[in-house]
């Protein structure tokens, strides 16, 4: 048979000499900020390694079966469908999710795994793979990380690609992991680590403009321009956002005639039983995305500390909502309760997208590039919050990444607008 293989995506001079020390490693780890070509690199080297890998079984795996698909089946468009195309089919190994790919040897088969949560490494038990491709690897749980060293070991020729975006020096990938085989690739030339840091200098698909625009998203002073394109390693620190200043901040002065007639309007809330409950009024105009009112409810601080239920934040919003402008409320996905109570009352309610960090960098942007305006006063409550959202710092000395919890009530509510309704061409990132 001969074998076919499609074009393959320009390569940089580092991304070349990256591919050129795969045959002779078994670690393989592609690093660096966001659009560097990593996934389609490891995607390459690793549809290469399997057209002659004597082992039939191999494992890809991400966060998710769905990341993995996307991130290096199809990988836009320089995955395992196009290095295979006519040679591979989707499938079932043991009632696993799969790809049957005809190499120049064999057929292999490659199976698809997730590997966020704790457990998840359960699933590829059992099983010796003759190579591995975890992508986003630092996202993954370590227990579904270090099943993959193990079940690699037996392979004939033993090959392990990762790669993912940096995080903080104390993550559990650099400690638990990457640093203990730099020591002994240090103290043995040839131990087979291949190690490459790649920023989106190394998009050969890019022209300098497209880069200069994508670079213009960023707040270069932000943590995600430290990470996304200079591709450094930057633990998080101090306020989450402190681009925010008063060019997001507007009056009745500056409010535009007629907003809620030539806008999209969406409520997002953020749903508490012991904390507070928040709903916001948003305007998005296509240029510019509108805070403009702000319901909150913290029954600590109510005559006599009573709590409301149900029923009763529904009425609530029958009242915020009012009766002319109908719209979608995007709530928070926990609030089953409520968002039950509020179908059916015939609103339109949509479970919002409860992406922590990826939420906090879109409106980060949105931030920075002053789409978002919030209304000062009668959203004071939200400004509040967001002047005084910080970082938990001893979650960021051990690696982890989260904002400390409280004042995050409308602070989340915003973000689960971003992340739900605000599409990632018009963000940037």
């Amino acid at each position: 048979m001969v074998a076919k293989i499609n074009l393959i995506s320009p390569l940089s001079t580092n991304q070349y000499n990256y591919l050129s020390r795969v045959p002779n490693s078994w670690l393989n780890v592609a690093e660096g900020g966001k659009r560097g070509g990593k996934n389609i690199l490891n995607a390459l080297a690793f549809a290469m390694t399997l057209e002659e890998h004597p082992n039939r079984l191999h494992l890809i795996g991400a966060v998710s079966i769905a990341n993995a698909k996307m991130n290096i089946i199809d990988c836009d468009g320089f995955g395992l469908l196009n290095y295979f195309e006519g040679r591979c089919r989707e499938g079932k190994y043991k009632n696993k999710d799969c790809l049957y790919i005809k190499t120049k040897t064999s057929e292999k088969i490659v199976l698809i795994a997730g590997g966020l949560k704790d457990g998840d490494e359960k699933y590829i038990k059992g099983n010796s793979y003759g190579t591995a491709y975890v992508t986003e690897a630092n996202e993954c749980h370590v227990k579904f990380v270090k099943e993959v060293f193990d079940r690699t070991i037996a392979s004939k020729d033993r090959k392990i690609f990762h790669d993912f975006n940096p995080k903080a020096e104390a993550h559990y990938y650099y400690v638990d992991i990457l640093d203990f085989h730099e020591k002994r690739q240090k103290n043995n030339p040839n131990y087979g680590l291949n190690y490459g840091h790649f920023t989106i200098a190394d998009n050969m698909s890019l022209t300098q403009e497209k880069i200069n625009r994508e670079m213009a998203t960023y707040d270069k002073k932000s943590i995600w321009f430290q990470r996304d394109i200079l591709g450094l390693r930057k633990q998080v620190e101090g306020l989450v956002y402190d681009m925010f200043d008063d060019g997001n901040l507007y009056d009745d002065t500056e409010r535009p005639e007629n907003l809620e007639h030539r806008t999209q309007r969406t409520i997002a809330l953020d749903y508490g039983t012991t904390n507070p409950t928040v709903f916001l009024d948003i305007y998005d105009d296509d240029e510019f995305i509108w805070v403009d009112n702000e319901y909150r409810f913290d029954y600590n601080e109510a005559e006599g500390k009573k709590k409301k239920s149900d029923v009763q934040y529904a009425d609530d919003m029958v009242i915020f909502m009012g009766k002319e402008y109908q719209c979608e409320i995007i709530a928070d996905p926990s609030a089953e309760s409520f968002i039950t109570e509020l179908k059916n009352r015939l609103f339109f309610v949509t479970g919002a997208d409860n992406d922590v960090l990826n939420g906090i960098r879109r409106l980060s942007t949105l931030f920075y590039k002053k789409i978002i305006k919030i209304h000062k006063y009668r959203c004071a409550g939200l400004v509040k919050e967001l002047q005084a959202y910080v970082w938990d710092e001893k979650a960021a000395k051990y690696g982890e990444e989260k904002p400390v919890k409280q004042g995050d009530h409308g602070a989340d509510a915003l973000r689960y607008f971003v992340n739900t309704k605000i599409p990632k061409w018009r963000i940037g990132v």
